[in-house]
């Protein structure tokens, strides 16, 4: 996304309680966010470990789904800081159509169950990620979609921008809200997510307390435990299965960013690249996946960002909530705090550290919920 030096960067490959107990792969891996990073990192994995695979190349550039993010917004965005550093807006989404049917009725629209922020900074050897909790309220701009206009609203839930106005609508709020040009999308179903995790073998994490939740189809006693695709769905899902937490997005949040520092571990300690044929594996898994914005909607795109990337390990990433505090009309939706808010989207706009500060007094880091893991 972005502007055509930043796409191009981006093509050529060009640089621009749970314990994480490791096991997983290495090779151009760059280690950042969530669902989806490592995706992209297992992508450029297989490719450059198989080099003049033809087949493979086209077989997985086949398997890719992309968005005109450029064509949709048009030119009245963000002005795209091109100093080295890029954003990237993450999404989980909670589409319950086709095999996602299990996880409730297919209402037509899927919303953003994760949102996050990915700002790599210049040199590209550290990341901050700012999880966006769905229960936000925010004012959403007019969106357009399938040629139609989508009205803003004043006071809508963050989620609903994706759920009314698809991934442009979803990058459009994103960009209103922080002033920040989002220079790439990546989206994982609920799907495409379990069977990432299932052909990496799972995911090792240890538990300190029991959780329990029906909803998500989860029970882990306090203990090591290796998470299938379906139980590291239902880890980063929960909002009920925690005790003494508040049922709300903002927990869920906290056990979502330590089951990713675990995740990229494990990505890291695999060593694929001395297996080809599961390596190419997991990167068919991968590349069905994930829905891109179409400067990455390509196999070299995704092995050049990988390479961008692969500097970046669990250590240098710093994970916040957006700062937050709970409605007071309705205790089950959270208000950004403004000034702290503009603390963070200020940092990262300059290419900055989020300054401790900004999250002291937030709802967002005060859940509790990562003393379940470590």
């Amino acid at each position: 996304m972005a502007d055509s030096s930043k796409a191009a960067q981006a093509a050529t490959g060009r640089s621009r309680g749970i314990r994480a107990t490791g096991r997983r792969r290495k090779g151009p891996t760059r280690r950042r966010r969530a669902l989806t990073i490592t995706v992209c990192a297992l992508v450029s994995c297989v490719l450059l470990g198989g080099a003049g695979l033809g087949y493979v190349y086209f077989k997985l550039n086949g398997n890719l789904k992309g968005v005109d993010i450029n064509a949709a917004l048009g030119k009245n965005r963000p002005q795209d800081n091109d100093d080295g550093s890029m954003d990237i807006l993450v999404m989980g989404s909670d589409s319950r159509a086709g095999a996602n049917g299990s996880y409730g009725t297919d209402e037509g629209n899927a919303r953003s169950d994760t949102a996050m922020i990915v700002h790599v900074y210049k040199g590209h050897k550290k990341a901050s990620v700012v999880s966006i909790p769905r229960d936000t309220m925010v004012q959403r701009p007019d969106c357009t979609k399938d040629g139609k206009n989508i009205p803003g609203q004043r006071k809508a839930m963050f989620n609903t921008a994706f759920e009314v106005g698809g991934p442009a609508c979803a990058v459009k709020t994103v960009e209103s809200m922080s002033g920040i040009r989002m220079d790439h999308f990546v989206e994982v179903d609920f799907t495409g997510f379990k069977k990432l995790i299932d052909a990496l073998g799972g995911v090792d994490i240890t538990t300190t307390k029991p959780i329990h939740d029906n909803k998500s189809h989860l029970n882990l006693e306090p203990g090591k435990h290796t998470l299938n695709g379906e139980d590291a769905l239902g880890l980063v899902r929960t909002r009920h299965g925690v005790p003494g937490g508040d049922g709300s997005d903002l927990g869920r949040i906290q056990l979502q960013q330590t089951f990713i520092k675990a995740l990229m571990k494990q990505v890291k300690s695999i060593g694929l690249l001395s297996n080809p044929a599961k390596l190419y594996g997991i990167a068919d898994t991968a590349t069905k996946a994930i829905t891109t914005d179409t400067d990455l909607n390509s196999v070299n795109a995704l092995m050049g960002l990988a390479k961008q990337m692969g500097g970046i390990g669990s250590d240098n990433i710093d994970m916040v909530t957006l700062p937050v505090t709970y409605d007071p009309k309705n205790p089950s939706r959270v208000l950004p705090l403004e000034k702290q808010s503009k603390q963070v989207w200020d940092a990262l706009g300059q290419d900055r550290d989020i300054p401790k500060e900004a999250i002291k007094d937030s709802a967002g880091d005060k859940g509790g919920t990562d003393s379940y893991v470590k």
